[in-house]
């Protein structure tokens, strides 16, 4: 059996495998190893962690225990783990807050800095009951399960649908002043619908709209994120605004149906962005048939709408917008909304899955564009 010392630095190599579940980052390098005791048995070597948990109620502490007595026992020599679970001192809370916001103390908005990398979508609507949100879901569960690293703000305060849509039960961590958001199908979320009481209404006026969206942005811990999604409220109101606001560099995705009522409304939610300066990276047609058993294709909504939007829309603002994709009608993706898992995820190969599917590629491979962007040029005289 290796000597003591040199079993106990094979154990702690070993638990810079261990990924914190929230922030997503090695247990080492947050700070949370407190101690490695290794003491001889006569199976082998008896193993004791210490590790000191961000907050004394962590909803993860069970998985993370669980991978730490697994990631222990796979070192050789090692007959038992035992997990001694601490809670973080407020000068350690205090050390990994500025360490997780890059050495800046005070709460600040990531994507709005010109060197971020992070594509931030904004889904908007003219009306309600377009399927805008499941459009939204399925997108960001659609990118991560291609690896990316995605982000879901639910702005919509009054009408949040996104925590039942991703399957989020459990409310955010708090490290004091900083929300560690919970993590669904690999897609980090936060919704007003985690803090309120079931059934409650939201009644805020917009000055707290503004105030909660900045929160979701800046009070969150994020990391380091290649596409944001937030899913807008229909309309062009006040989350609409602040979004432009907050976040200059967003860019709009318009989610419509085929009728003509839905697309005309959609065309005023467009319209916003020749207010705002935002671009217009497409249009989604959402309901745009029902596939009947003999093959043909039932048009509910009538047909059209979406290319109509996008044709409109390019003509207002003088630049290319094109239609993404048309998602059909599928009582799979309304089920899989329901039970929490979407239907990118359940039911893979149906057509709604596939138009989903490709719209988030188009998106997640498209480029960031240079506004706002330092581009590391040095003026000269002649």
């Amino acid at each position: 059996m290796p000597e003591t010392s040199t079993l106990e630095d094979a154990v702690r190599a070993a638990m810079a495998t261990v990924i914190d579940p929230e922030i997503r980052r090695p247990i080492t390098e947050l700070g949370m190893l407190r101690s490695v005791t290794v003491q001889d048995g006569p199976a082998g070597a008896n193993v004791v962690v210490g590790v000191d948990l961000t907050v004394a109620g962590c909803p993860m502490k069970d998985t993370l225990t669980k991978d730490i007595r697994s990631v222990g026992m796979s070192v050789e020599g090692v007959a038992s783990v035992r997990v001694d679970l601490g809670v973080m001192s407020a000068e350690q809370r205090a050390e990994l807050r500025s360490q997780l916001r890059g050495g800046v103390a005070e709460p600040e908005i990531p994507f709005s800095k010109p060197g971020s990398l992070t594509r931030v979508y904004a889904i908007a609507s003219g009306k309600g009951g377009v399927g805008k949100s499941s459009v939204t879901a399925n997108l960001a569960v659609a990118m991560a399960a291609d690896g990316l690293r995605v982000g879901v703000v639910d702005a919509d305060i009054y009408g949040f649908s996104i925590p039942r849509m991703l399957g989020v039960s459990q409310p955010p961590t708090r490290v004091d002043d900083m929300l560690l958001p919970p993590v669904a199908h690999n897609v980090k979320v936060i919704s007003i619908g985690m803090f309120v009481t079931a059934g409650q209404p939201v009644v805020w006026r917009g000055p707290m709209l503004h105030r909660a969206l900045q929160q979701f942005l800046a009070d969150v811990f994020w990391g380091d994120l290649d596409v944001l999604l937030l899913d807008l409220p229909p309309g062009t109101g006040d989350i609409a605004i602040s979004v432009a606001q907050l976040l200059p560099s967003s860019e709009l995705v318009v989610v419509t149906t085929p009728q003509l009522a839905a697309a005309e409304v959609a065309e005023r939610a467009g319209s916003i962005a020749t207010q705002t300066r935002q671009n217009i990276v497409g249009v989604v047609e959402n309901m745009s048939w029902l596939e009947q058993p003999d093959g043909t294709r039932l048009e509910v909504f009538g047909t059209g709408g979406g290319a109509r939007v996008a044709e409109n829309l390019a003509s207002l603002t003088g630049a290319s917008v094109p239609l993404l994709g048309q998602v059909p009608l599928d009582l799979r993706l309304r089920e899989a909304g329901d039970d929490g898992v979407p239907v990118v995820l359940t039911s893979p190969e149906s057509p709604a899955a596939i138009a989903l599917r490709e719209v988030a590629r188009t998106l997640a491979t498209r480029s960031r564009g240079l506004a706002g962007r330092p581009l590391g040029l040095t003026p000269t005289t002649p």
